[in-house]
C-alpha cells in the first residue's frame, strides 16, 4: 500500500487530550471528532488537512488516556499515516485496530519538515521526503497487521473473514 500527502509536524508527547479534547468525547461520530482534531495544538489543522495527508511527530505520540477516539479522529480528519519516533503502546494498538497506519522512524521524525510532501510504501517501510529527496526507513508491518490496515481495521477484517 502506497501513500502520499503533505506533512503536519508536531513535537514530543502529543497526548490524546490534544489530539481530541475530552470536551468532544460525548459524541462518538467520527465526522464530529474530525472537526475538532488537533484544535488545541494547531487551530488551522482542520481547515488545512486534506485526505491523504500525514502527521510526523516526535517521541511518545498518543500518550495519555486509552481512548480509541484519538486515532479515530485523526483517521476521520483525512490523515493517511502517522510517523513518529515512538508511540504510546495503547495508541499504537488502537490505531491498528481502526486501520490507521503508523510508522516508527526516528530519522524521519527528526528530519522531515512541516509542509513537506512525503511518499510512504507501507509494505517496505520506505518513507521518501519529496522536498528534500531523502529516504528514511521504518519497520514494515508483518503480513497479518498489513491485512488489518488494508481492511480498514480489525472489525472490518473479521467481517470479511466471517462472510
Amino acid at each position: 500500500m502506497k501513500l502520499k500527502g503533505k506533512v503536519f509536524k508536531y513535537g514530543d508527547n502529543v497526548d490524546t487530550d490534544v489530539i481530541i479534547p475530552a470536551r468532544y468525547l460525548n459524541n462518538p461520530d467520527p465526522a464530529v471528532l474530525a472537526q475538532h482534531c488537533m484544535e488545541d495544538i494547531d487551530k488551522n489543522f482542520v481547515k488545512e488537512v486534506k485526505n491523504g495527508d500525514i502527521i510526523v511527530a516526535g517521541k511518545n505520540f498518543g500518550s495519555g488516556s486509552s481512548r480509541e477516539h484519538a486515532p479515530l479522529a485523526i483517521k476521520a480528519a483525512g490523515i493517511s499515516c502517522v510517523i513518529a519516533e515512538s508511540f504510546a503502546r495503547i495508541f499504537y494498538r488502537n490505531a491498528i485496530n481502526i486501520g490507521l497506519p503508523i510508522l516508527i522512524s526516528k530519522e524521519a521524525s527528526q528530519n522531515i519538515k512541516n509542509g513537506s510532501i512525503v511518499e510512504i510504501d507501507l509494505s517496505t517501510g520506505l518513507i521518501r521526503d519529496l522536498n528534500s529527496n531523502k529516504e528514511y526507513k521504518a519497520e514494515p508491518y508483518p503480513a497479518f497487521l498489513q491485512e488489518i490496515i488494508e481492511a480498514g481495521g480489525l472489525i472490518e477484517k473479521i467481517k470479511r473473514e466471517v462472510n
